[in-house]
């Protein structure tokens, strides 16, 4: 019985790290992460955006050059982890 009770605590310890690496971002972990992705991607990197993460959506304002831009934006954001939902809310301006 103490051989389980053994097998048992270390168990629980060892797979408690792990359990706690597992937790969802918080929304402001994701608007960090988001942030972080679109000033590095080569396409929108020099675009100024406001990002804003409520419950995992992301809602994306601001103004793009190109739609290909707006897309990528919406692209970049959805991969990032914690977010469940993109509103593209993006103006397309040429200037």
């Amino acid at each position: 019985m103490m051989r389980y009770l053994s097998l048992l605590v270390v168990v629980a310890l060892l797979s408690a790290p792990l359990l706690a690496q597992k937790k969802a971002p918080t929304d402001d972990e994701i608007t960090d992460q988001v942030m972080v992705k679109l000033a590095n991607d080569p396409d929108v990197g020099g675009v100024k955006f406001d990002v804003s993460v409520h419950e995992g959506a992301v809602t994306l304002k601001g103004k793009v050059r190109t739609d290909k831009q707006k897309s990528k934006a919406e692209k970049v954001a959805k991969k990032v982890k914690g977010v469940t939902s993109v509103i593209n809310q993006l103006v397309i301006s040429p200037d």
